[in-house]
This record gives structure tokens, sequence and C-alpha cells, in this order.
């Protein structure tokens, strides 16, 4: 690199609407830090929270990280950040670097799904769901909660049917009381279980159906983690996807990307910003110092 003083790192941080993620790059767009957490009410303590354990686990200071982009829902509330940018266009380009080849992309969240058309490097169209719990992560919460059964426990059963059952109501509540009926009636907490999870496929497939879908295909968000979920996509589709090893990091990779890009955009023309006068400071929920 030609810049005096160039820094070596980028970050993207995804503030989700239940869990937030920070990604670092180094300039050859290696990974050198991904990190996890719950969002909670509190977005910006969070958002430090997270950058900070993010540093630390890529053994670096912040003052060597050239240019940080936020996303997500709460992408407003990262006052560290040098740039806003939409989710829909981080996660397009984190899946679009980790899969050059992909033209669709399914993405269940907590509270959302999402379909995207991806080609040319950038998104061709795309279609949410963010009004309903079906077909979201929260719907598999719920029924987890309903039977006592961990997620992980739930999604090993289901993978033991023979014989689903079909789950018909659209709505979280009835489909609630429509898994309490079949287990009821004595059917196999397995078959139940094969059901809810091609219920949940079947819906988000079919909103990924309205913009087109063609493969390959990738399937990133929390739910991707769920094998039993993996395994209803596939089934809804008729064809396999590819998952990440991380599935829940794209946005903010996708975002250190555009981090990365920006910067050299920025410095080519001698306006990289001064990495100096950026602060990591403790904020309470409603964005003021805390105790300061």
């Amino acid at each position: 690199m030609s810049y005096n003083q160039t820094p070596l790192y980028f970050a993207g941080v995804d503030i989700g609407s239940t869990m937030s993620k920070v990604a670092i790059i180094d300039d050859e767009q290696n990974l050198r830090a991904a990190v996890v957490g719950p969002t909670g009410a509190e977005h910006r303590r969070k958002a430090n929270q997270v950058m900070i354990e993010a540093l630390g686990q890529a053994g670096i200071p912040l003052e060597t990280v050239g240019y940080i982009v936020a996303t997500g829902y709460g992408r407003l509330n990262v006052p560290f950040a040098d740039q806003q940018v939409t989710e829909i266009t981080c996660h397009a380009r984190g899946v679009m670097t980790l899969f050059p080849e992909a033209q669709s992309i399914i993405d269940i969240g907590g509270q959302d799904s999402k379909a995207l058309r991806v080609g040319n490097h950038k998104v061709l169209d795309f279609t949410t769901n963010d009004k309903c719990a079906a077909g979201t992560g929260r719907f598999l919460e719920v029924i987890a909660e309903t039977l006592d059964l961990p997620l992980s426990d739930m999604s090993q059963i289901s993978l033991k049917s023979s014989r689903p059952v079909q789950i018909t109501s659209i709505c979280t509540i009835f489909a609630q009381q429509e898994v309490i009926r079949y287990l009821s009636e004595g059917t196999d907490l397995a078959d139940v279980l094969a059901g809810m999870h091609d219920a949940t496929a079947s819906r988000v497939v079919r909103m990924a159906r309205r913009i087109g879908v063609l493969p390959p295909v990738v399937f990133t968000g929390g739910v991707a983690l769920n094998p039993a979920m993996v395994k209803a996509m596939e089934d809804n589709l008729g064809f396999p996807v590819l998952v990440p090893s991380n599935p829940l990091i794209t946005g903010a990779l996708g975002a250190a990307v555009i981090a990365r890009d920006k910067y050299h955009q920025l410095a080519a023309r001698g306006r990289a910003p001064a990495v100096n006068a950026r602060r990591l400071e403790e904020v309470d929920l409603f964005g003021g110092g805390a105790g300061k």
C-alpha cells in the first residue's frame, strides 16, 4: 500500500434485532475477528462491547482500524462508525465475498426473513418478511419454549422423522396450538417437529419465489445453524443450499469489505478519516455518557 500510515484493518458492525455482530478483516480481506452477542435494548452499549471484544480477538488497537461501516436495524446507534449502509447491501456483499457464484440468498434471522437475487456483484432484487414471526427464528423459539426443548435438541429429534405432519396455520399462535393438538393425539414428536420445520421453510421459500430463486442458493442467518432447517429448506427448494461456516456474520463481513473499499477510495483522494479521533465510550440506554 502506498499511503502513509495506512491502517491494516477494517470493521463491519451489524446491530440486528436480536444479535449484534462484528467482523474485522485485514487489507487482503482475511477475517481476523468475528464476534456475535445478543443485542438487547441498549444498542449503543452493545455496539461498544462487541467492538471491544473483536479488537481483543484480533489483537489490535482501535487506531489500526482504518474505516468502520455499521449496518442492521441498529446501524444509526453505532457512534464510532464512519458510515451506515443498509443490511441488504452488506448482506449481499458478504455472501458474494464468500460465494462469488451465488445467485440467490435466503436469510432467516430472529425477527425477520429475507430473500435476495444477486449477480454481477450487486443486488438485483429482494423481498423481506418483518411483519410476522412465522418464517423467522422467533417461531422456532416459541415452539421450543412450548415444548421445553433446547433448539439443538429440537433439530436433532426432527431429523429422525419418517412421516412429517402438515402444519397448516401461518400464524405463530395458531401453529403453536396445532403442535400441541398433534402431540395430544399421540403423534410422534419427531414427526411434529419435522412438520414445523417444513412449514417454516415452505413459507420462506414461497416468499423467495416471488423474486425468483436460482441456484446456487446461500442460506444464512442464525437459523441456518439448524440442520433440520437446512434439510427442510433443501426439500422445499428441490436442490442443495450452501451454508457459510459462520452464517451469522455475513452482514458484518460485507460491511467490513465495504469499509475496506471506501477507505481506499478516500485515501486515494487524500481524504482518509482520522482514526485517532475515533473513541469507544461507554453509553447509557439513551445514548448519553454513562456516569460521565
